[in-house]
């Protein structure tokens, strides 16, 4: 997530000893300014039209509230930003992306959601952008300022220190870019600041960067883990510590994991979720997701737990009908289509839309995946089937705070297993 916007949480910075709990020590929030700024007629002299009048008779924005404090104080720490920025796999997809369609940013208006330090913004001036606006709750805006004014492009992209919520543009905007994903897609809920910015600024026709996202499931083996977190307790220097077992996996699994996974971990192919069109999606879709899943294990291995992951596509504004995924043939279940059974897209064709990847098989990025881990293993045939249901819901006490609801069963035996993403 490139920055902050909306109403927010800390995750917390809290390790395992095979991965990060909750939010882990990367993807922080940030600070916003309570003032609100507005971008001067002067400077911006395209005015919106007065069939867009209906824009302003909204429901005014929501409050600011300790959450968004705390979140936004976070993400004015450089730590989060560098860790990034060090992502190669996601800076440099959404640079290529920028190059990608340069010919359509190219003399347009852009809006930055959740800039950061601004190197999203300073991609689109360097593609040829007329204007960038650059909005960031968070006090990481001041230096983004700094940034702009040392790569002598102050006159091209205007850092604006607010929510989204709160700024005013004066104009609309052709582009909207915005790096706003979060652990299993969804943590965080920075999604909801585009479409504000989509419904507030973007023309008919516009381009959303990224425009599409998938989010995947798929059961996982882990034994290394599972070893080193419960299995140590079993012998301690010749001690037997099995009276540590439910502590330590409570301890370990109670809560979502971020960990990185290979595709030797995962049983089947993966389901999907959700994907999420950015042109069409609307804020209570976000409130609650549930989908049911059916799988048949590819190999006879312990099952430890469930993997998410997720890919975000680059595509033209030609493409923004799509609703459902090139995949969607095979997507949840019937009774026609008894089993998941949805391999991983490929880009093999640079005419292709760009995808950036969080899958197990693809390059490791900052994202990893998250882990739903069992608190007991189940022993799985090859060829089992492995059913249940997931629901991932805003928390009451938080929006951006998530709660999972995993349903499974397999061999005759069911579980439930509940989690918050904190």
């Amino acid at each position: 997530m490139s920055g902050s916007t909306g109403v927010g949480n800390v995750p917390r910075q809290q390790q395992t000893s095979g991965g990060r709990r909750g939010g882990g020590p990367g993807r922080k929030g940030g600070r916003r300014s309570r003032e609100v700024f507005r971008a001067s007629e002067s400077q911006h002299p395209q005015k919106k039209d007065a069939s867009d009048d209906q824009q302003d008779l909204k429901s005014p924005p929501p409050a600011c509230t300790d959450f968004d404090v705390a979140y936004f104080e976070a993400y004015a720490h450089i730590g989060i930003h560098e860790e990034m920025i060090k992502d190669h796999v996601r800076t440099e997809a959404y640079r290529d992306a920028v190059m990608q369609h340069q010919s359509f940013i190219q003399g347009k208006v852009v809006v930055d959601v959740g800039c950061g330090t601004g190197i999203l913004s300073i991609f689109c001036a360097q593609a040829g952008a007329k204007r960038v606006y650059a909005v960031d709750a968070s006090a990481i805006a001041v230096q983004a300022k700094e940034v702009v004014k040392a790569n002598n492009l102050a006159e091209t992209v205007i850092v604006l220190h607010g929510r989204v919520e709160d700024v005013e543009i004066d104009e609309l905007v052709d582009v909207i870019i915005s790096e706003w994903m979060g652990y299993t897609l969804l943590y965080e809920s920075m999604l909801g600041s585009v479409i504000t910015a989509r419904d507030r600024w973007l023309k008919h026709g516009g381009l959303i960067l990224p425009c599409t996202a998938t989010l995947y499931l798929a059961p996982i083996t882990h034994p290394d883990r599972y070893n080193d977190s419960i299995d140590f307790w079993r012998n301690v220097y010749g001690i037997d510590m099995s009276a540590m077992l439910l502590v330590a996996k409570q301890c370990a699994f109670e809560e979502p994991c971020v960990e990185t996974i290979t595709g030797e971990n995962v049983l089947t192919w993966p389901h999907v979720v959700k994907h999420v069109d950015c042109y069409t999606i609307q804020l209570n879709e976000l409130e609650s997701i549930s989908t049911r899943y059916k799988f048949q294990s590819m190999m006879r291995a312990p099952l430890h737990g469930f993997a998410f992951w997720f890919d975000v596509e680059f595509s033209g504004p030609a493409n923004s009908s799509i609703i459902t995924p090139s995949l969607s043939p095979l997507i949840g279940i019937s009774d026609d289509d008894p089993v998941d059974d949805i391999p991983t897209k490929k880009r093999t064709d640079l005419n292709e839309p760009l995808v950036l990847s969080t899958a197990p098989e693809d390059p490791p990025t900052h994202w990893q995946q998250t882990l739903i881990y069992l608190y007991d293993p189940i022993e799985v045939e090859q060829d089992q089937i492995i059913e249940g249901s997931v629901t991932l819901s805003q928390s009451k006490e938080n929006r951006r705070f998530m709660n999972i609801h995993l349903q499974y069963s397999s061999g005759g035996r069911s579980f439930v297993k509940e989690s918050v993403f904190r």
